[in-house]
């Protein structure tokens, strides 16, 4: 008895171990690639629109992963010493539904009756780094990709006001640098490259302003060779999205984005104190002296200290940087390292791996639940350049992804419902079909030894 007993153990033993088998492949993710409206560049041209209402996965979603690169007409990706991408953003609202959904929009603003904002949770001020995804030429090279069980919820109905439905708007940045005379200048967007005096909306340029996103706006021209010809193009941004279905075991995460150049202050209101943020997205890095070259190498390093404006854990994060940037990290404000996160430069012509343009960010993964951050505590964002030469209109961004709460382990019974409904129903009757067939083997093997111990014979032992 004592051995059929031991039977039953082993047979429900190999049973969890089954059952836990399909449940690790975890959830069903779907993905669909999509283009962009089509934009038509000619060498020094640039592009830098915004467009409404663009194609994006719809319902109530968990988004685990979103990458981007520019193709041409017959969708062979193009290489940054052709078309540099600057940057590209996607970014949320909500849009009345009655409202004319615009395809283009230019730089101006929706009329605010017809659209809430749904940027992300932070921290800079309104209008500014509200994307949910957004990179620049690092895009092929850089991980996205939301680990199990966490993701970006959208889609929740009872978060979209009433008489609005969710959109989203893509913002796609590109210079064409064939044939320009100052390929990094044009990337860069030096003034003297192409010949602005005032921004976008007609302003004079701030004294000293040698180069940024002011003077490479759309329709700008920088300045290509003499003699040089170049047909213009069409092309787009393919965009690829993946994402699974809402479920109450995902464990949502929330988007922050903080910039080096940002100045906080504190002011006083009817709610109390409060923290206003002053980023100003984009900065200059002047050459190195003489003396700069013995004492740190020709390296720029800028700082700033942000407050962080809710607690949780760290289950993401990366930076972004610009050609010269040699990395860029997060501490804490005693100086321990939370993340570091270094550029990597190609060293070829083909698309992916251009020479002397960042391909790729290195990213972060911490241990769940192993980097916890609070409410009110300071963080340290720190953004590194080379100065061995000067670069204009550079960016020291840093994204993270938090949870509020470190995702709970599943009681067997959860992970047999979920199996059962995550699989196919064929395979789990097949699955019920042979773990039957065992048990019934399990059965007799028992019921032979049982008779023989009362028929007093002994199992020959070796």
């Amino acid at each position: 008895m004592r051995n059929f007993s031991q039977g039953w153990k082993i047979l429900v033993a190999i049973f969890l171990l089954g059952l836990s088998f399909p449940y690790s492949q975890g959830y069903n993710v779907k993905s669909k690639v999509f283009l962009s409206p089509k934009f038509v560049l000619g060498p020094g041209s640039v592009e830098n629109k915004f467009y409404y209402g663009i194609d994006f996965p719809r319902g109530h979603i968990a988004l685990k992963s979103f990458n981007a690169e520019v193709i041409d007409e017959a969708g062979n990706p193009v290489p940054l010493h052709e078309t540099y991408l600057h940057h590209w953003l996607v970014e949320r609202y909500y849009g009345r539904k009655d409202a004319e959904v615009l395809e283009y929009n230019g730089n101006r603003l929706l009329r605010e009756s017809d659209y809430i904002s749904a940027r992300n949770d932070g921290i800079c001020q309104r209008n500014c780094l509200g994307q949910f995804f957004g990179l620049g030429s690092e895009t092929r090279g850089t991980a996205t990709h939301i680990p199990d069980p966490y993701g970006i919820e959208i889609g929740n109905p009872a978060t979209i006001p009433a008489g609005y439905e969710e959109r989203w708007f893509l913002n796609v940045h590109a210079i064409d640098t064939r044939g320009v005379e100052d390929r990094l200048g044009c990337t860069e967007c030096k003034c003297d490259l192409y010949n602005v005096t005032v921004d976008e909306y007609g302003q004079p340029l701030r004294p000293n302003y040698r180069g940024g996103l002011s003077c490479c706006y759309d329709r700008t021209q920088c300045r290509v060779s003499n003699g040089f010809e170049g047909a213009r193009r069409s092309l787009y941004l393919r965009y690829t999205a993946k994402w699974v279905d809402w479920d109450t075991s995902i464990v949502p995460v929330k988007i922050y984005i903080f910039d080096v150049t940002d100045n906080e202050t504190w002011f006083s209101d009817s709610t109390g104190f409060s923290i206003q943020h002053h980023c100003q997205t984009e900065y200059s890095v002047d050459p190195c002296k003489a003396n700069d070259v013995a004492d740190n190498g020709c390296v720029h390093t800028k700082r700033t200290s942000v407050t962080m404006p809710t607690s949780g854990y760290i289950i993401y994060g990366v930076g972004h940087q610009h050609s010269g940037g040699i990395g860029a990290a997060l501490y804490r404000e005693d100086g321990q390292l939370m993340c570091s996160s270094i550029p990597a430069y190609g060293n070829g012509e083909e698309a992916g791996n251009e020479a002397g343009y960042i391909v790729g960010m290195s990213t972060c993964y911490p241990k769940p639940g192993s980097l916890r951050i609070t409410d009110g505590e300071t963080l340290i964002v720190e953004s590194s350049y080379s100065s061995s030469r000067e670069h204009t209109g550079v960016m020291g961004l840093f994204y993270i992804l938090v949870a509020d709460r470190v995702p709970e382990s599943s009681s067997f019974l959860d992970v047999f419902n979920k199996m059962y409904n995550d699989i196919n129903h064929s395979a789990f009757v097949w699955g019920a079909f042979v773990l039957a067939g065992v048990a019934i083997i399990a059965a007799a093997v028992g019921y032979r030894r049982r008779n023989k111990y009362e028929d007093g014979y002994q199992p020959i032992m070796i």
